[in-house]
């Protein structure tokens, strides 16, 4: 009898083992899966499934507010690629005037347009007066820009591009050496580079340092097909008094022509003076300013134009 109780417990035992096992699978398998996912032991997978689940169930109430967000999203997109292409463009020289040097444009009569470039920025102070001076004129220039500065002053760049000003290559270091093509390649392709990569303009102007031609830069940019752009009217900011900056200017100032003054690469302060007085002074005689690129496409527009009265 021993024998057969303790036969008959371990038989037991292994039915409850048995039915245990049993319930606890079919719980499992039935339990609903979102009700187990909410367990304070489940996965944080799950308990996404779980929202998400739930939140597929319920109706969108908003659908209209849901469409009106990405109609606007899709509208601000259009707008900055817009604007890229508008800031692209006026950095975009007339096909014929790439690969050549120009001192200034040659127009008609009808015209009397000028343009301020500015040299060796960006500049910290120096260049964000200029830009102040401008906008408060209504006036669009053209900056030549040192690779290493604007590598230094990114965001002054991105201050100059977004106003809508034209932008050219003016080296990487800025100095007046002889350059065989390699080292003239890593001076204006390296600038040309970072310009393209921090505002997303692809320039195709060059203006070689202290206005060297003949050192191998020029010839590297021409054969790049960039515009090298001169000047015909100095300042000579960077060497005369204030007052003597606008007598400068005016002296040497014509329809077409191109003004330099600098708003970097030292201290210039003399040129942040004047700059008021040489734009008042322009305007009362007539002149509006324009970028390099437009005085181009103005000259481009005039060659257009007597070609159709001589046909």
């Amino acid at each position: 009898m021993t024998k057969l109780k303790l036969l008959w417990r371990r038989r037991k035992t292994l039915i409850v083992a048995f039915m245990a096992a049993t319930g606890s699978f079919l719980l499992g398998v039935t339990l609903p899966i979102n009700l187990r996912a909410t367990g304070p032991a489940a996965p944080m997978q799950a308990q996404v499934l779980a929202v998400s689940q739930s939140q597929e169930q319920k109706p969108i109430s908003n659908v209209n507010g849901i469409k009106g967000a990405i109609a606007h999203r899709v509208e601000f997109s259009q707008q900055a690629l817009a604007q890229l292409q508008e800031i692209r463009f006026q950095s975009a020289v007339p096909s014929q005037f790439k690969g050549t040097t120009i001192r200034e444009a040659k127009l008609d009569s009808q015209h009397k347009a000028i343009a301020l470039t500015f040299d060796d920025g960006p500049w910290p102070k120096t260049t964000t007066q200029i830009l102040d001076i401008l906008k408060e004129n209504n006036i669009k220039a053209t900056f030549f820009w040192v690779g290493r500065y604007l590598q230094t002053y990114p965001e002054l760049g991105k201050q100059v591009a977004a106003a809508g000003h034209a932008i050219g290559n003016h080296t990487w270091n800025h100095q007046y050496l002889k350059y065989n093509e390699y080292g003239a390649a890593r001076e204006i392709d390296r600038t040309s580079s970072l310009i393209e990569e921090l505002t997303g303009v692809k320039t195709s102007m060059f203006r070689p340092p202290g206005g060297i031609l003949n050192n191998g830069l020029a010839a590297y940019a021409q054969k790049k097909n960039y515009a090298v752009v001169m000047w015909s009217a100095d300042s000579f900011d960077w060497r005369t008094l204030t007052e003597s900056l606008m007598d400068n200017v005016m002296r040497q100032a014509n329809s077409g022509g191109i003004v330099l003054m600098h708003d970097g690469g030292g201290n210039r302060a003399r040129t942040v003076k004047a700059l008021p007085d040489i734009i008042a002074r322009l305007r009362n005689e007539g002149y509006s300013f324009v970028t390099v690129p437009e005085l181009l496409q103005m000259q481009k527009q005039d060659l257009q134009q007597q070609e159709t009265a001589q046909k």
